[in-house]
């Protein structure tokens, strides 16, 4: 497997309240990929989206046969987002200067001949798979939900007033649901993880141009970056991509 990351505070915010981790080359440790958008008054978008990254890092890395077993991986991937909205909750309620903050999350974990995808927010996953790119993830999102209703096309919720307003996220609530999702993996998959400053600004089709005229997954996602940043660069933009193989290796950009 190869893959690379790119992170940016984009062209008009002073400060990136993104985070992502990945956890690769630990022994008995399954590949994992992680990425969290922050939101909240002064830094603690930022606070919140990295004790989101931490948490759901530490705990895969202490307890790594929960999320190696097929039968439990889902239930494991429910229970760690779960946990980790509890204390992004509790440190939001118990500290005055981080109340309201809250953070999305969407994470994927290789097991077996499958990947598995949790989701809170807007947050996206995506796959493209000969030559076809496919969304993986449904938004949490006021502008979602006019999308299905048939209010608004997908190119006019690109630029709606209203396309950061988020249904769902973690540190918000006490408790949260949580979408999960499941691929079987094919050779030659490119999957991508990102934040909404990236797809704020680039279509679908941008995307897949991109992923098939840069192999190197560390390029693609420079490019990717770049591109957005062209576009206004309006938010923090972060995006993983990683591409499945059988006798590709798993080594950090």
């Amino acid at each position: 497997m190869r893959f690379g990351v790119k992170s940016d505070k984009g062209i008009v915010r002073d400060i990136n309240e993104d985070s992502f981790n990945v956890l690769a080359g630990y022994p008995n440790v399954p590949i994992s990929f992680i990425i969290a958008d922050g939101m909240g008054g002064h830094n603690s978008g930022e606070v919140a989206s990295q004790m989101a990254v931490d948490f759901v890092s530490n705990y895969i890395m202490e307890s790594p046969e929960a999320f190696t077993d097929e039968k439990r991986i889902s239930e494991a991937i429910c229970d760690v987002i779960e946990k980790a909205n509890s204390k992004i909750f509790s440190v939001s309620s118990e500290q005055n200067e981080n109340t309201g903050m809250g953070t999305t999350l969407v994470m994927a974990i290789l097991c077996g001949k499958k990947i598995y995808f949790g989701h809170v927010g807007d947050s996206r996953a995506y796959v493209l798979r000969e030559g076809i790119i496919n969304q993986i993830t449904t938004d949490h999102s006021f502008i979602e939900e006019l999308v299905k209703n048939g209010s608004i096309s997908r190119k006019e919720a690109m630029t709606h007033p209203k396309r950061n307003l988020i249904t769902r996220a973690l540190g918000c609530y006490e408790k949260i649901e949580v979408d999960i999702y499941t691929c079987n993996v094919k050779e030659n998959d490119v999957y991508i993880l990102c934040t909404d400053g990236l797809t704020n600004l680039i279509e679908d089709s941008d995307m897949k141009d991109i992923l098939e005229n840069f192999d190197d997954p560390e390029a693609a996602c420079s490019e990717l970056v770049g591109l957005a940043n062209s576009r206004g660069g309006d938010d923090n933009i972060t995006v993983i991509v990683f591409k499945t193989g059988k006798t590709a290796k798993a080594v950090l950009p």
